[in-house]
């Protein structure tokens, strides 16, 4: 129990470092090391009483000590390979290794590649590369391939190329995916594209072991994709083989997600456990079989041994073909722990090989704990372990003749084995499910109840049938000659993938429990629940607790649930309100709560037939926020930075009212014929924003005060200037929405006798054809919101505009320094804060 307390303590204290939002120096790592031996020497030498708590408790110091200063220490190194100012948005000529599978797409390909060479210098060792097609149509045209198509690239080539390079930096919103957290744990620290005609200038085959890997996952996929094209499910059978997800639709990801599937699509340990489990036993049987100068193999060591070292081998063999993920870097370890314990005659509990795994997986990675993997693997198999230990009976079962009297044992009867074996099954599966669900409503903001359901039959048939036909699949199709027998694997895979799929989307599409975003103590606090109820023998196995208390009955484990599942967020009160303007990039997504209604102004840009900020952004933040339903979406005017998530916010959530400058419907129906997608059922309402219109919930008060009329249609110069402008006043404080107006439309509302307003979100993203000086000097407001995009082509925002928004008193806050901007209006004041600040980690670039 000791070293596991010191392995929990050395885990902790690597997940503390990932919380600063800065790192300590090198002297205060040294200092706090020295403070924590004087500690740690102090409690080893005392003799007072209870020496043997204090102990305990320095050596768990002494464990999360080193934990934090080793992750520290690997940290600042990393921070040190930075894209330096003078090459950030501009072309350097480079020199790189492709490191990875790279990624394939008709339009682009993408990869991570190892800088050996830089001019001007001061380029990040590891960076990602995207090499586009060229010739974009727009957002609504069908991806163009490459012309000419682009080379074979495959990991080991050098290539020479210019590349346009920029530090990575994403959109950061509340609750939402970190993308730069994501880039740092993999070691990216800059982004390039493509300009001009790169050069190879040599293939490094035998470079690294994980060169030879990426090679040979990539031989293995140009093998398997003759017989996977045209199947509808050939992209998951290829992630099952050699884990390269990249080409599986974001549709059925939905559906994995919503069914509980998900990890059985990604390589985990599951199917690594598998396969060498299979080598094991095949090698155990020809190892008893095989004899060398007469004597057995198993004579001159056991067979048990070797066929753990054959498992180890191929479970390594297998993760580097899979891309060595936290959750194949988990088996493995542990596989490796079992084996060594085999050869040195050593018995180890379940516990202790899984502590021992996470010390290795963290000593070979210490931003493991920043993916969801790392938890999801562990936590399933510590579940796996204590419910499987609370199934073992004391004694063998027997079965009851029809007098009543034990007539066959049990392990004699082939019905009760298999009966036992499915009830084992259940139960594995139901704990895992539930014990799960906390962590899964932390990443995914809903419950999914139909998981159980769906994974009773997924496990067997992908575990069992898919999962080994798609891995003879990739073998046979490496080997010439053997092209009918890969087409018939291929077709028998697929079939009984397809088969499985059918249930499967109907199951994902029954509603699920959704989960608003909460503190973390909701989660653990469920965890806890989890555990009391799922572990019945838990009463028993713990120590007797102080003062006579008891531990409750497993059922009343359920109820930690309950916070977690009804958890909402605070609300303003009556006429209060509160502004989440989303960062978007290059686009406009506002979001307006009141005490019990929510409207969103604008729903952000659309990038490409299947890629908007509705779906990216606005939806998962409405379910991180609680929020079920849009009580009013505006959308200011039809340009496609403020309309073109609208289709996926329509999907995502019911919208009772819709407010346009346009003809909403019409462009819709005309935005699904160039996505080549269904019409979405509209709003159940649907009206012009004009000039006049107001209303008020909540104690707050809505108003129009443009446009003055209402056209279905805008010639192309008069949109903008057509926009929605919305004026809110709460009882405290008032708020100016102004979408993309310029210096004609300011002028008229100016001539009207605008009212100041304490937030204005600036017209047209800061655009030198907005914000005139008579308009700023006429709203006076204490702070200014722009949203823009990090290097955007139009040039946002205008250098004059800041400092006419600057002079006239106003604290600017933009979206593509400070992420999502949140102002809330109360009682006590006026509150504004940035979601990148207020939750900034030493990873996040500092803007300027």
């Amino acid at each position: 129990m000791f070293g596991r307390g010191m392995v929990a303590a050395g885990v902790l204290g690597v997940v503390v470092v990932h919380q600063l939002p800065t790192l300590p120096t090198t002297p205060v790592l040294w200092v706090g090391t020295a403070g924590v031996l004087l500690v740690a020497l102090l409690a080893w030498r005392g003799r007072r009483l209870g020496r043997g708590v204090l102990r305990w408790l320095a050596s768990a110091l002494a464990a999360g000590w080193v934990g934090f200063c080793l992750t520290a220490f690997w940290a600042h190194h990393r921070l040190e390979q930075v894209l330096v100012a003078q090459n950030v948005d501009r072309v350097t000529r480079v020199e790189l290794r492709i490191e990875n599978l790279p990624r394939l797409l008709p339009d682009r390909a993408s990869f991570e590649a190892l800088v050996l060479w830089a001019h001007p210098p001061g380029v990040p060792e590891r960076i990602r590369v995207t090499w586009p097609a060229g010739g974009w149509r727009g957002p609504y045209a069908a991806p163009v391939p490459a012309d000419p198509p682009f080379p074979e690239l495959h990991a080991g080539q050098v290539w020479r190329m210019a590349l346009l390079l920029r530090p990575i930096q994403a959109a950061r919103n509340l609750h939402a995916f970190d993308y730069e957290r994501h880039s740092f744990v993999s070691g990216i620290r800059a982004q390039g594209t493509v300009r001009g005609r790169p050069e190879l200038v040599r293939t490094d085959r035998w470079v690294s072991l994980s060169v030879v890997a990426e090679r040979a996952r990539h031989e293995v996929r140009k093998a398997m994709d003759p017989y996977l094209q045209g199947l509808r499910y050939g992209s998951v059978l290829r992630a099952l083989a050699i884990g390269d997800q990249d080409g599986v639709d974001d549709a059925d990801w939905m559906v994995f997600n919503r069914s509980g599937l998900t990890h059985l699509v990604s390589i985990s340990g599951s199917h690594i456990t598998m396969l060498s489990g299979f080598a094991a036993l095949a090698a155990a049987a020809l190892w008893r079989r095989l004899r060398w100068r007469g004597r057995l193999l198993a004579e001159r060591w056991p067979a048990r041994r070797a066929a753990a070292c054959v498992a180890l081998l191929v479970a390594w063999l297998y993760c580097l073909l899979a891309g060595w993920g936290v959750p194949a870097q988990r088996t493995f370890m542990m596989l490796a722990v079992v084996a060594g314990a085999q050869a040195l005659q050593l018995r180890l509990s379940g516990s202790r090989v899984l502590a021992a795994a996470a010390v290795a997986v963290l000593a070979l990675d210490p931003w493991a704990v920043l993916t969801s993997g790392f938890w999801l693997s562990f936590l399933a198999v510590c579940v796996l372990l204590a419910v499987g230990a609370s199934e073992r009976s004391p004694g063998p079962i027997t079965e009851r003749s029809s007098a009543g009297v034990p007539d066959v044992p049990a392990a004699d009867s082939v019905r009760v084995r298999w009966w036992r074996a499915i009830r084992l099954a259940a139960r594995l599966q139901w704990a895992v499910t539930w014990a799960l669900a906390p962590a899964l409503a932390w990443l995914f903001y809903e419950i999914s109840l139909v998981s159980p359901i769906a994974n009773a039959y997924s496990i067997p048939l992908i575990e069992l049938v898919v999962t080994p036909l798609s891995l003879l699949l990739a073998a046979t199709a490496l080997v010439p000659g053997l092209q009918t027998l890969a087409s018939g694997l291929a077709w028998l895979a697929h079939g009984v993938l397809y088969l499985m799929m059918q249930p499967t989307e109907w199951l994902a599409r029954l509603p699920t429990i959704p989960i608003a975003a909460g503190p973390v103590w909701l989660y653990l606090l469920a965890c806890a629940g989890a555990v009391v109820a799922l572990w019945p023998g838990l009463p028993t196995r713990c120590r007797p607790l102080p003062w006579g208390w008891r531990l409750p009955h497993p059922a009343w484990g359920w109820l930690a649930f309950l916070p977690m599942v009804f958890w909402a967020p605070s609300t303003p009160a009556e006429g209060e309100w509160e502004l989440h303007a989303l960062d978007v990039g290059q686009g406009s997504a506002l979001l307006l709560r009141t005490a019990s209604h929510a409207l969103l102004f604008d729903a952000g840009a659309r990038h490409s037939r299947d890629s908007d900020e509705g779906s990216r952004t606005i939806v998962p933040a409405l379910r991180a926020q609680g929020i079920r339903r849009l009580d009013a979406l505006i959308v200011s005017h039809a340009d496609v930075d403020h309309a073109g998530g609208v289709r996926s916010v329509l999907a995502g959530v019911p919208v009772e009212q819709t407010f346009s400058s346009f003809d909403l419907a019409s462009w819709l129906r005309r935005e699904a014929r160039l996505v080549g997608e269904p019409q979405i059922p509209a709003a159940l309402a649907a009206s012009p924003c004009q000039f006049g219109t107001h209303w008020s919930i909540d104690g707050v008060s809505f108003e129009f005060l443009w446009p003055m009329d209402v056209r279905h249609t805008r010639r192309s110069k008069e949109t903008n200037d057509g926009s929605c402008v919305l004026r809110v006043r709460g009882a405290y404080h008032s708020l100016l929405l102004t979408g993309d107006i310029e210096r004609r439309a300011e002028a008229a509302l100016v001539l009207r006798g605008l009212s100041p307003a304490d937030v204005v979100v600036a017209a047209h993203h800061g655009s030198r054809t907005s914000s005139s000086a008579e308009f700023v000097q006429a709203v006076t407001p204490g702070h200014v919101i722009l949203q823009v995009g990090r290097w955007n082509r139009h040039s946002h925002p205008d250098a004059d505009v800041l400092s006419r928004w600057a002079d006239a008193g106003a604290r600017v806050w933009r979206t593509d320094w400070q992420g999502g901007i949140v102002a809330r209006s109360r009682g006590e004041g006026l509150t504004m804060y940035s979601i990148l600040e207020s939750s900034r980690r030493y990873w996040h670039g500092r803007r300027p």
